[in-house]
């Protein structure tokens, strides 16, 4: 497995990395590690959200109120992702934040009535999303930029938009810029799996994936997975990144849980695979 930026480190400079997400705390839960170890290295790290997950659900008896109240949740999320981006150390942009009129709302799961409103993220056309997001690829000029899997994780549509607007955004403003899929191999999930069933409570309601619940779609097998970064030293900083956006995750020792009670585990290590733009398949390594 090489290492994220392995062949496409720019010579003489720091690398600027762009990591494209659909709401707050995505950035952490699934590329925290990458985030807090090239930061930490002095690489130009930023991350865009797409929209302020006003529909998200609110963990906290003491925050309910937030929960249905929109315009609140999403202020609320934004100083959570603030907050989240000074600990690992990283910049952060939110789509139309300079223009709000011109943002993009949280679509919700799917065939939820949240995805019927105009401006919800999943349901703008793709070109709308892709402009928006190639705006700030034009600006930044990455060396690369990372989102998610064609699947988008667990299938969330916000996801999956994401990550059809980051492929199209490069296809037309930044032809040639590798672009990287957060994927985690078998091994490592079944690894962590037995870890889990270990060290989490038993008898408190919470699900280890794998037993009640399938593997999320981004769990592949081994060689899928072509690059990661292995980083076991950031891992307390994710952990305070992640108590930030305390309205979405419980914070364990080593170990993470969302508001549906599923763990997992902090790790210190995250799998990537490079894909082409053009066709969202992965791209062969010889290439680089």
């Amino acid at each position: 497995m090489r290492a994220l930026l392995e062949g496409l480190r720019p010579a003489g400079r720091p690398a600027r990395l762009l990591f494209v997400h659909a709401h707050p705390d995505d950035e952490t839960l699934t590329t925290g590690v990458a985030l807090a170890h090239h930061a930490r290295a002095g690489d130009d790290v930023h991350v865009l959200t797409c929209t302020l997950g006003e529909e998200g659900e609110v963990i906290p008896p003491a925050l309910a109120h937030l929960e249905g109240d929109r315009p609140a949740l999403a202020a609320h999320r934004r100083r959570e992702l603030a907050a989240a981006m000074a600990v690992l150390g990283v910049t952060s942009h939110v789509l139309g934040e300079d223009h709000p009129g011109d943002g993009f709302r949280d679509s919700g799961m799917a065939g939820s009535q949240a995805a019927r409103h105009p401006r919800a993220w999943a349901g703008v056309p793709l070109g709308v999303a892709a402009e928006a997001v190639g705006a700030v690829v034009a600006d930044l000029r990455p060396d690369a930029v990372v989102t998610y899997d064609p699947h988008g994780g667990y299938g969330h549509p916000d996801h999956v938009r994401t990550h059809e607007a980051a492929r199209s955004a490069l296809v037309v403003v930044a032809p040639g810029t590798p672009l990287l899929a957060t994927l985690t191999p078998r091994s490592w999930a079944e690894e962590d799996r037995t870890w889990l069933a270990e060290h989490v409570p038993a008898g408190e309601g919470w699900v280890v994936p794998g037993e009640e619940s399938a593997y999320a779609g981004d769990v592949v097998p081994d060689e899928v997975v072509t690059r990661g970064v292995v980083d076991p030293a950031v891992v307390p900083l994710q952990e305070s990144a992640l108590h930030a956006h305390a309205t979405q995750v419980l914070v364990g020792r080593g170990w993470y849980a969302l508001s549906n009670r599923h763990v997992f585990r902090l790790a210190g290590r995250e799998g990537y695979a490079r894909l082409d733009p053009a066709t969202g398949r992965p791209a062969p390594e010889d290439e680089t």
